[in-house]
């Protein structure tokens, strides 16, 4: 049995509604959409506010489905705190010259190479830049996690000098380098 599966999902300010194997959650203006497995049954329970998770008691036996009944719950407990709260990642560039502006609906990256990197800004992100922070909001968890993992990755930190794009709360663990003399 999962544990955290047999919890309901409360929805709190969120509204839902479930049209067969797809789950809608909307709050104000941001709806997120999950289709769920065939083996998982999500019902909506009216009376507490809650979108209650079950599994086929003929299948509970086997363990991928298990694995099913927890992730369906955890994905929409995510699109509920998404809809309501939103995600946000934020994101440090670090190093002399090194630059971040938006152009449109694309992030311009100038991070030590010849060329300035364009990175394409997903619908539905709220990208803001103010000096050397790159902040990215959404209601979906993925796509905020995702795209500021793409924008990491066109300059990861380097551990001699420190320099490149780096999440706020990371730690870079920095290397000692070569010393001269003797």
């Amino acid at each position: 049995m999962s544990r955290l599966g047999k919890k309901p999902v409360p929805l709190g300010k969120a509204t839902a509604s479930i049209n067969g194997r797809k789950v809608s959650i909307s709050s104000g203006n941001s709806t997120l959409e999950y289709e769920h497995r065939p083996e998982v049954k999500v019902t909506l329970d009216d009376a507490s506010k809650a979108l209650n998770v079950t599994i086929d008691p003929k299948d509970e036996s086997i363990k991928q489905v298990r694995a099913y009944w927890g992730l369906t719950r955890a994905l929409l407990a995510n699109m509920v705190k998404g809809v309501t709260d939103g995600y946000e990642k934020k994101l440090e560039v670090v190093g002399v010259g090194y630059t971040a502006q938006l152009a449109g609906q694309r992030l311009d990256l100038k991070v030590g190479f010849a060329n300035t990197i364009s990175v394409p800004i997903p619908p539905g992100l709220t990208v803001t830049v103010d000096k050397q922070m790159i902040v990215v909001k959404g209601p979906d968890k993925q796509a905020v996690g995702e795209f500021a993992a793409k924008v990491r990755s066109k300059r990861k930190p380097e551990p001699y000098n420190g320099k490149g794009i780096k999440y706020i709360d990371e730690i870079v663990r920095r290397k000692q380098g070569k010393a001269f003399g003797s």
